[in-house]
Parts: structure tokens; sequence; C-alpha cells
């Protein structure tokens, strides 16, 4: 159909404004090249969508024989239970309502049997993450009490508690070994200075970035209150030079913005000095680890060892949200503190543990997927934001181990559904329906959730990609949940 539309246009333009005969062969030539390019290029189209579907086709294949095996498994439990029932009943003469209730305890038992082979099956990182997080958050207290000491009346940043992020503070890991005890540390201005975000407008598509800009305020009131500082603005330089710390801006700053950098340099050297005084380095060694926008160590004694990092942090107002110095992609501006939600999720986990029965597996259908995923090319965030959609929608009492198989068929068909639409929402950002202890800011809680999937709409090679991915997934799934089929 566009290859006539081009030859009626030329000989419209050679009637309309007769030409040089040299010249209307080469504009022939021309929209004869331009019109097969035209064909090349709608072949190609048609054929990346005739290969999606067999792709989305073979992936059914896969997950439906996946599930339909565990399907199988559940029936045959469940109609194991009931024979066994029905006998019992014939012989005890059980009434029509008693055997009401014993065919959902059957459904129940079957089902909790279901949940438990599955279990067996798999095989469970042994890890101790609680006490991690624990021995963890002493450690960083007891820095904390010296940082204190350290930085009285300096004009570096105050730095507050330590507050425990990232997964292993929500209660899972993906990994077996190597877990890392994450950390993200306040910090507010010293005296006579002040933070103001600073939003970075260009390349929000996943996640918003802002730069700290350091101001000095007066204080000219304090000194006159008798405060043993001068004023930065109304003193003069000179005196300032011989009587008074530099300021901030000429410490931790590159310009007037704060320095993610220097900050993290400036964080080792605290910690290398401090290190000997605390109590745990007569039993622990200390072991720093290289990091450009964070501070990272290991601690061992012999028989155990954990890997810390240590991210810096400004709050927004008194919200959960904070501009953090962990990077967003390689090349970050040592100026640029992308928007990091790990507090208001960190809260999120909390709060479902506290809603959640004892004996709830939704830490362990996170870590079962993070895991097994390992290497296929999928984000652990990406499962993660699944999982806490579904938490979010689904009743806190529908986790338990009899709901195991259920649950992990509704991660799996949300992940799948997920790279159909191409489109996986943020999980904080624009969401209404977060409990009422998480704080957001009214421009975070009224924003247009952030697509995760945005490389798929702008690329049809990732897509493609992500589907072969799906389908390796679906591959180690079986595999893990059948062996020998």
């Amino acid at each position: 159909m566009h290859y006539w539309v081009f030859w009626f246009l030329l000989l419209q333009s050679i009637l309309e404004y007769p030409q040089p005969v040299d010249d209307v062969l080469d504009l022939v030539t021309q929209v004869r090249m331009e019109a097969r390019a035209l064909r090349l290029e709608l072949e190609r189209i048609r054929l990346e969508q005739e290969a999606e579907q067999l792709i989305l086709k073979q992936g059914w294949q896969v997950l439906i024989v996946g599930w339909l095996l565990l399907l199988v498994l559940f029936l045959l439990f469940i109609e194991r239970e009931r024979s066994r029932r029905r006998e019992e009943n014939e012989e005890g003469n059980v009434d029509a309502n008693e055997e009401d209730d014993v065919g959902n305890e059957e459904d129940h038992h079957a089902q909790d049997n279901i949940g438990r082979t599955l279990m067996e099956r798999i095989q469970w990182p042994v890890q101790d993450l609680q006490r991690g997080c624990e021995w963890t958050m002493d450690l960083m207290d007891n820095f904390t009490i010296y940082f204190g000491h350290v930085l009285t009346n300096s004009f570096y940043p105050v730095l507050q508690r330590a507050i425990g992020v990232g997964s292993a503070f929500e209660g899972w890991s993906p990994r077996e070994q190597d877990v890392v005890y994450r950390l993200l540390i306040p910090m507010t201005p010293p005296r006579g200075h002040t933070f103001h975000l600073e939003q970075d407008t260009a390349g929000q598509r996943h996640g918003r970035n802002f730069r700290v800009h350091v101001q000095l305020e007066c204080t000219c009131s304090r000194e006159q209150q008798g405060e043993s500082m001068l004023c930065f603005l109304h003193h003069p330089k000179e005196e300032l030079r011989s009587n008074q710390d530099r300021s901030l801006l000429d410490t931790l700053c590159t310009g007037s913005y704060f320095d993610v950098h220097k900050t993290a340099r400036w964080f080792y050297q605290l910690v290398r000095a401090i290190w000997p005084a605390l109590p745990q380095s007569h039993t622990w060694h200390l072991v720093l680890l290289p990091s450009r926008r964070s501070c990272q160590f290991k601690v061992t004694n012999g028989a155990e060892s954990f890997r810390i990092e240590v991210l810096f942090g400004v709050r927004q107002g008194a919200s959960d949200i904070f501009v953090s110095s962990q990077p967003r992609g390689a090349g970050t501006p040592r100026t640029m503190w992308p928007e990091t939600y790990a507090v208001a999720e960190m809260k999120f986990f909390k709060y479902i543990a506290r809603q959640a029965p004892p004996d709830s597996l939704h830490l362990r259908c996170l870590q079962f997927f993070s895991h097994v995923q390992l290497g296929i090319g999928f984000p652990t965030y990406t499962i993660k934001t699944i999982v806490m959609h579904l938490l979010n929608t689904r009743a806190v009492s529908r986790w338990r181990r009899r709901h195991f198989l259920s649950r992990l068929i509704d991660i799996n068909r949300s992940l799948r559904l997920s790279l159909v639409q191409k489109r996986l929402n943020h999980f904080i950002v624009g969401n209404q329906r977060l409990p009422e202890e998480i704080s957001l800011p009214p421009d975070v809680q009224m924003a247009e959730p952030p697509n995760l999937f945005h490389c798929l709409v702008m690329d049809p090679g990732a897509r493609s990609q992500a589907i072969g991915e799906y389908l390796d997934l679906q591959r180690r799934i079986t595999a893990v949940l059948n062996p020998g089929h």
C-alpha cells in the first residue's frame, strides 16, 4: 500500500514540476530505495511481533507444565485425605454438619501438606539475619556515641542514629553468603549552616535526583548570648581563619553543594580513627573496603564476619523519604543525591511483620523468588516490588504455609502480566494505600508512580530479552519445585 503511495507522489511531482531526465532518474532511484527500506521495516516489525507471540506462547507452555505438576500433587493430597476421612466417617457415623467441618479441615490439611512439601524441596539459606542486624546496630550505636564526642563544636555534619535499611533489615536476603547489612545515617547541618534540597529536573525516569545546597546563616544573636562561635557571614575572614574551624562549605562541599565523595572520605577517616576505642575492636578485626559514595567495611573474628555498608542521607522534612549517597547507575555526579525510599520500604515490612500471623511465609516467598532468579537478569528490586504490591492487596492472613503455592503463583503471574503490559509501578511513589505510620512528602504521595519497566517500552529488544529471562526463570522454578521432571 505504501509502495503505490510513493509512486503516486512521484508521478504527481513530475507532472506539476517537470525536471531534467537525470534528476528524474535520481528521484526514481531514491523513491525505490525508500520504498524498499519501508518494506524491510514493516517486515522487521511483523517478525518481531510474531517472535514475541511465540515466546509468550512458549512461556505459557513452560508455566502450565510446571504449575500443573504442582496442581496434580495438590489434588492427590486432597483425594487421599478425603478418602481417609470418608472411611473414618462411615465407621463413626458422623453427621452432615460435622462432615462439612471435616471437609474444610481436609482442604486446609491438604493445602498445608502441599506447602510443607514445597518448603522441604527448597534449599533455604541458613541465616541468622536478626542476630546480624542486632550486632550491626550495636556497633553503629557505639560509633554514634563517639561521633558525638569527636564532632562537638565542629562545623561538620551532625550524624544522627543509623537506620537499618535493605533486605537484611527487612528480614530476608537473596544470598546465603555475603549478606550486606546496609544502614543510612541521617545528617543535619551544623551550627551556622542550612541545607536546601534542589531537584534536578533532567532525566527523572527512574526516580528523582537532588543536590544539597549548603548556605551560611547569621549567628550574631548566638554570639551575643555567649556562644563561643563567630558568625561566618559578618566577621572578617582573617579573624575566622585564626580563631575558628573552617565552615562546611570549605571542607565537604564542591562550590556550595554537598559533595558525596568528600563526605565518604571524611567518614572513612572517622571510622578508622574511632575503631580502636570501641569495645568490639578487642575481639573483632576491621577491614575497610573501597567505595566512593558510601563507607563499606567488613568485621571478622575468625568464626564470623559481617559486611556493612553505611550510606549518608538528608531527610525531606519530617518524612520517611531521604536523599542519599546511594548511586543511581554508573557515573552518578559527586554532588548528586538520589531520592531513596529505603526507610519507607523497611517500615512497610516492619508493619507487615506486626500484622501477620507468626507462621506467615511472605518473606519466604520473596526470598525464594529473589534467590532463584539470581544470575538471570531481573533485578532483585523488581521481585521485591511485586511482593510489596501483593502484600498491600492480599490479607496478611493469606500468607501461611497452606497458601504458599497460591502466593508463588500470584508472584509469578504478576511478573508475567507486568512484562506483557510493559509496566511495573513503583511501590512507594504515588501510593495512596500505605500504612499511616509511613510518612511521605505530599509531592511524593501525589506523584505519578515511575514505571520500573520503562526500558521495555523504549527498547523492543529489551522486552524480548526480558521475556527470554522470564522463560529461564520458569525452568528454574520447575526444576526446584519438581525435581526430576
